[in-house]
């Protein structure tokens, strides 16, 4: 069991950090397309990469209706309006503003797991929810906040309710991802996410779907719909399995921070002190959080 909580905090860890990734390339390809379309092409690469392997993951107790429903609603929450919103937040406001809406999602899942007591909340979780906040705040708050625009409280709203989906679908999908299986659960998701944005996607494009990324246009997609779809959905997904889903999400605040760094590695943008005090309060706050000194004596309740 401890084996498998120490893989389920590397895999929490290692979807945020690939998350970071998919900041810098949706800043780069939102401009070729529409938010929406975005998201339809980068879970379709996702669904194809899925595709090889669906037999595989189908559970062999079989699904009924019931069951089928709740997870088409789980992929319409997950993978259609979380994205959808925070894209079209991208598409608004500057990416470092989009960080602090996108930190948000730790406190909201926090207060949507209090208000229908799917967990017990402690010191330790509010404290490391505020600390890691706190450190994105630090990190990103001169370059979010520095220059106003009317547009951009358009962009923090959607932002926000993406992460509000977000939140909802991190406290409710966890016995769901416990009875089928994380992979077979994300793959089910994504297949009713594109189902869904097929029919509006192939409208708007008048009903002929030919998408005109560049070149670098389509590496974006490809990469949104592997590294940063696939595989980092896998790994949040497994993690949100064996993890409460506040300590699971607590991680995505390394997202804006990878992020960043990235901006640094690869952009030539300067490392500076917030980002220094804000990396360290995102780690304190994880660690107080996540119980990881403590370790973790009691997982959360699977409800039904």
């Amino acid at each position: 069991m401890m084996n498998r909580i120490l893989l389920a905090h590397a895999a929490a860890a290692g979807a945020a950090l690939s998350a970071g990734t998919a900041v810098v390339a949706t800043r780069f390809v939102i401009g070729e397309t529409d938010p929406l379309s975005l998201v339809f092409y980068r879970y379709l690469v996702s669904v194809l990469c899925f595709a090889p392997f669906l037999p595989r993951l189908w559970p062999r107790t079989g699904l009924t209706a019931g069951e089928c429903a709740k997870i088409a609603m789980f992929g319409i929450l997950f993978f259609v309006l979380f994205p959808w919103g925070f894209n079209a937040s991208l598409e608004l406001n500057p990416a470092a503003r989009g960080a602090v809406g996108l930190a948000t999602i730790p406190i909201q899942t926090l207060l949507v797991a209090a208000a229908f007591g799917r967990e017990q909340l402690s010191k330790a979780k509010i404290s490391g929810v505020m600390l890691a906040f706190g450190g994105i705040v630090i990190a990103f708050g001169t370059a979010a906040f520095a220059d106003g625009s009317s547009s951009y409280l358009h962009g923090d709203v959607l932002m926000l309710l993406g992460v509000l989906c977000a939140a909802v679908y991190s406290v409710f999908s966890r016995p769901t991802l416990m009875r089928h299986g994380p992979l077979f659960v994300t793959a089910l998701g994504m297949i009713f996410a594109v189902a869904v944005l097929f029919p509006v996607v192939a409208f708007k494009a008048g009903g002929v779907l030919q998408p005109s990324f560049s070149a670098r246009g389509w590496m974006a997609v490809l990469f949104l719909g592997t590294v940063a779809g696939t595989l980092q959905f896998s790994l949040f997904m497994l993690a949100l399995r064996w993890l409460p889903p506040t300590t699971t999400v607590l991680y995505l605040t390394l997202n804006p921070i990878a992020a960043m760094i990235l901006g640094i590695v690869l952009l030539g943008e300067s490392l500076t002190v917030e980002l220094v005090a804000g990396m360290i309060l995102v780690l304190a706050g994880i660690m107080v959080g996540s119980g990881v000194r403590a370790g973790h004596r009691k997982a959360a309740p699977a409800d039904a």
